[in-house]
């Protein structure tokens, strides 16, 4: 008897109404630059605003900005320039950097570009994708071999 008080009771509810669904990468076009691993094979020189200077590893980078490996993090929303070499370009920028998160070795520390002329970011496009789209030739390229 008490599965027939339940189910009576349960055709008294009202229907359930629909969950809103979260919108899909299919329902809007989100113009996001592609990102490439590079895993530090490509080392950066990071400027900092009292002249002295870091040398690092790019982990991912993209023409926005990207991952960098540090010994030590720097502070967060610090104004830095960075200076790397990819293929046969030197890209020389001003990058905010954001926050750091603890890695096995060491630091992952993201960064922005907030100042990088349109030829440096027109050569960084060009070299991210002939990176991935030449497999280890563009890789021993981007490391400067």
């Amino acid at each position: 008897m008490e599965e027939d008080e339940f189910e009576s009771s349960a055709r008294l509810l009202p229907p359930a109404p629909e969950k809103a669904t979260k919108p899909t990468a299919d329902d809007k076009q989100v113009d996001r630059p592609f990102r490439v691993k590079l895993r530090g094979s490509v080392l950066v020189l990071v400027r900092l605003p009292n002249k002295r200077s870091v040398r690092a590893a790019i982990h991912q980078l993209s023409t926005t900005g990207g991952v960098i490996h540090f010994e030590k993090p720097l502070d967060e929303k610090l104004v830095v320039e960075v200076i790397f070499h990819i293929q046969k370009a030197t890209i020389r920028g001003k990058a905010q950097m954001l926050f750091p998160m603890w890695a096995t070795q060491g630091w992952m520390q993201p960064f922005r570009f907030v100042d990088l002329p349109q030829a440096s970011r027109d050569s960084l496009d060009a070299s991210l994708k002939a990176f991935l789209s030449g497999g280890e030739e563009a890789q021993a390229a981007a490391a400067g071999a």
